[in-house]
């Protein structure tokens, strides 16, 4: 290796060790976590802003009477979701069970507004929707 090349090298390795963590990769950074409450009928809260290309870990926990869904289709594939979360997602929706909590990890994509309903019979209906905004 000439000279030239390996103070080349050396000075990218420094400037790369002097980033701020900030200009990390998404993925090593620590999933923000957002906590959702599912209940009669309802999702608390109804209204989510999160910023694109963050992580988010997802913690929805199913306090009703009943079991509900966390239905984004829009939002799941405008999105990544962690490999290990991938299976949790059906066709774009979560169910949780009553009594029950889940968790997803989700990298957020391109902005824009997306639906967030409960696809059990009637729920929507009587109130449990929401919007996930990304900026």
């Amino acid at each position: 290796m000439t000279k030239r090349l390996a103070t080349a090298l050396a000075s990218l390795t420094l400037i790369a060790m002097m980033q701020p963590a900030s200009a990390q990769p998404a993925a090593t950074m620590p999933a923000e976590t957002i906590n959702i409450s599912l209940t009669d009928y309802a999702f608390a809260p109804a209204a989510l802003a999160l910023k694109a290309g963050t992580v988010y870990r997802l913690h929805l926990s199913n306090g009703g009477s009943k079991d509900h869904d966390f239905n984004a289709p829009e939002f799941f594939a405008a999105s990544q979701l962690a490999p290990e979360d991938r299976a949790k997602v059906k066709r774009g929706k979560i169910a949780i069970d009553k009594g029950q909590e889940a968790d997803v990890t989700v990298t957020t994509g391109t902005a824009g507004s997306y639906p967030v309903t409960c696809t059990h019979f009637m729920h929507s209906m009587m109130g449990m929707h929401g919007t996930i905004t990304v900026q």
